[in-house]
């Protein structure tokens, strides 16, 4: 099957061979290398780790594994429990640690699994950690401690809803107006630990909700990617509950997209359109970043407001870094995913949730009119799939080179990506799947799906 290694943490299947799955020895070595790069750094204090899970069938196993790995190292590690990705990287934060590990395979299905590792500030580890990490874990460079210096275990339980209060606490949620606009909401929460905070946070926010596979039972209902054909029962939902909308997350609530009172997708693209939009109109002129995959909308919004928009190789490490860089006020990723600095720089569907619903209630507008208010673009997303034998590099730089003699805008940030006087596409390998991406936008459902099914071809021909 697979095993993934890359700046989205070290990713897999479950079961099979070591070093080519995500078997237990894996798990031990890469948490072991995670371990002994924390010893190095921290050498005037014992390290302090926090772990958190989704609710993935293989996730109590995992955490077992991953939880003693570092016990042995002699770290301390706090146990969130079942918990979100943005609640850990909160947590790590909060709790001063010296790193995290989120133990989920977010949006891929439920026979994948994964560590993603998180730095003192609660954030991705960067490019070169991960190349420190894949070199220790590959020589097995490891050093136990002693029976009389081994890492003690603590377990909180509470610490959603810490990162809950957290959000309601920024001053940019208008919790008055939410609570007098009497929202009802369908979540669908994927039978993950989004159908534990999600509720929670609308509860707070004095929201009416609907709960729909919101059992954190691991058992996902549907495909976890929260795509628009995937989320037939929940638009089906919102619709018999004549409610305001529909709220899905993936299973680990880093990315959002949301169901208008129609029964129609906003459009996963559009959730970060929506919340800079909502931000960018109390603070003119700020910045914006996303990735390079992610939708023009962002861009004309950020002008709207005399604002500059910035874009990053695609991956949460990346935008972080250039949102950091360019002082952005926010940012995030054309998933769904939000990154609000003023509560953390992290993908957090929760803070998203809060800006959005505060959009809405502040222009006392429905969902399907806040949409129509931003410039109207349209994605597809398609994929190839890799043999072990294709050199990725090589197909991407025979796209580039038969590209450059014309008139197009290439860029070379992450992958290839074509600029056309409406349209662009985007091809990249993916850090998540054994997957070339093939992203295209244009001025119509048809165009753009025309042109990803052009350039799947044209990449194909080239093999």
């Amino acid at each position: 099957m697979t095993l993934i290694r890359s700046i989205s943490g070290i990713r897999g299947t479950i079961g099979g061979v070591p070093d080519q799955n995500l078997t237990p020895i894996d798990v031990v070595k890469f948490s072991s290398a995670y371990g002994m790069m924390l010893k190095a750094r921290c050498t005037n204090h014992q390290p302090k780790v926090v772990i958190g899970r989704d609710a993935r069938i293989s996730g109590e196993m995992i955490q077992s594994l991953v939880v003693n790995s570092l016990i042995a190292m002699g770290i301390d590690v706090i146990s969130l429990e079942l918990s979100t990705t943005p609640t850990v990287e909160f947590a790590v934060v909060n709790e001063k640690a010296d790193g995290g590990i989120v133990l989920t395979a977010s949006h891929n299905p439920a026979q994948w699994n994964a560590l993603k590792l998180l730095n003192e500030r609660g954030e991705f580890i960067d490019a070169t950690q991960g190349a420190e990490l894949i070199k220790i874990a590959e020589s097995e460079s490891f050093e136990y401690s002693n029976y009389d210096s081994l890492g003690k275990l603590s377990r909180v339980d509470d610490y959603i809803e810490k990162h809950i209060d957290k959000i309601l606490s920024i001053e940019t949620v208008d919790l008055e107006r939410i609570r007098k606009a009497n929202f009802k909401f369908v979540v669908d929460g994927v039978n993950s630990t989004g159908g534990i905070a999600v509720p929670k946070l609308l509860q707070r926010l004095g929201v009416d909700v609907v709960s729909l596979y919101c059992e954190p039972t691991g058992n996902f209902p549907h495909n976890p990617e929260p795509l628009e054909e995937h989320l037939v029962d929940l638009k089906s939902e919102v619709v018999a509950r004549k409610a305001h909308g529909g709220i899905v997350v993936d299973p680990d609530v880093d990315r959002l997209a949301f169901v208008d009172e129609k029964g129609n997708m906003f459009g996963e693209e559009y959730t970060l359109v929506a919340c800079a939009d909502y931000i960018l109109s109390m603070n003119p002129g700020a910045t914006t970043v996303s990735n390079l995959s992610s939708t023009r909308a962002l861009t004309d919004v950020t002008q709207k407001y005399s604002g500059q928009y910035f874009a990053s190789a695609v991956g949460e490490v990346n935008v972080v870094e250039k949102m950091k860089e360019k002082n952005a006020i926010i940012g995030g990723e054309g998933n769904g995913g939000v990154i609000y600095p003023r509560n953390h720089y992290g993908r957090d569907a929760l803070v998203g949730i809060a800006l959005f619903l505060s959009s809405m209630a502040q222009k006392n507008i429905q969902m399907s009119e806040l949409r129509a208010s931003f410039p109207s673009y349209y994605m597809s997303k398609q994929k190839i799939e890799l043999s072990a034998d294709l050199n990725v590099d090589e197909l991407l730089q025979k796209m580039h080179d038969k590209y450059s003699k014309e008139d197009v805008e290439i860029l070379t940030i992450d992958g290839v990506k074509l600029l056309f006087e409406s349209s662009w596409v985007h091809m990249r390998k993916s850090n998540t799947e054994p997957i070339i991406r093939v992203y295209t936008e244009s001025t119509t459902t048809d165009k753009a799906k025309d042109l990803a099914e052009r350039f799947c071809a044209e990449l194909l021909s080239l093999v």
